[in-house]
């Protein structure tokens, strides 16, 4: 109890970031789970971790309440890095809406609070499933575990200026567009053609009314084009799994200078 006592600074560091991790991770962050149960989990989690590392003694002074915004700062940057690689789900559901002609109708996604295209909504949903079914969620949580292990507790700064981190962030960004345009590719593509074949029959035949029967006919060629290509899209969704966690460990390492 003694040793529980002088390590317990070291176990509010380990708090600090499990539960900066569930803010913006992506499954565990979402509204629709209760806040207790976020912070029960986060509890037991945390003293998980903490009885299975070797904690420092820290003292708590000005360099302490540092240590806890640094805590703060991992648990969240690497958070998002997380989020933003699994929002290419929904940024090619954007795609998809816009070229089918649902760019104006959004809904409200009960998990975030905030509007996303319908098809994004849809095909995100489906990626979440997919990944409780290959225990994504448990690699997540391997990610929160071994992070002590790149960055300890008594590190005392993180490299944000650093040019490698900078760099790091701007090309897992630009992954992010790539994966979503390479999942929306074969339905923006397919209605592109379909454009152009609704233009050639708008030019041959001048009474036909184009906008009346062009919005059904993309409407159904996107749902059949959908319904063909969902199995490639879930293999780029799975490939999409490893790379979030690949991230992840990416940006670990440099923050612990590795």
């Amino acid at each position: 109890m003694v040793d529980f006592i002088e390590t317990f600074p070291a176990f509010l560091l380990v708090f600090v970031r499990v539960t900066a991790f569930f803010l913006l991770m992506p499954l565990f962050s979402y509204r629709t789970i209760p806040t207790r149960f976020k912070v029960g989990f986060g509890f037991f989690l945390s003293l998980l971790i903490f009885f299975s590392m070797e904690a420092p003694i820290f003292e708590i002074n000005g360099s302490y309440y540092l240590l806890i915004i640094k805590e703060l700062l991992v648990g969240l940057l690497i958070g998002f890095i997380a989020y933003l690689i699994m929002s290419a789900i929904q940024i090619a559901g954007g795609f998809i809406d816009f070229q089918m002609g649902f760019g104006m109708v959004n809904v409200m996604d009960p998990q975030t609070g905030a509007q996303s295209p319908i098809m994004g909504q849809y095909l995100y949903i489906i990626g979440l499933f997919f990944l409780l079914t290959v225990n994504g969620h448990h690699l997540m949580l391997d990610g929160i575990y071994y992070s002590y292990q790149f960055i300890p507790l008594d590190q005392a700064w993180l490299p944000l200026g650093s040019e490698k981190v900078a760099e790091y962030v701007i090309r897992s960004f630009s992954t992010m567009f790539m994966i979503a345009l390479q999942m929306s590719l074969p339905i923006v593509g397919s209605l592109f053609v379909v454009d152009a074949a609704l233009g050639i029959a708008a030019r041959t035949f001048p009474q036909l009314n184009i906008f009346v029967v062009g919005i059904p006919v993309k409407i159904a060629v996107s749902f059949l084009i959908l319904i063909v290509v969902m199995g490639s899209m879930m293999m780029v969704v799975s490939h999409l799994f490893e790379l979030m966690l690949k991230t992840m460990k990416g940006l670990m390492t440099l923050f612990g200078g590795l």
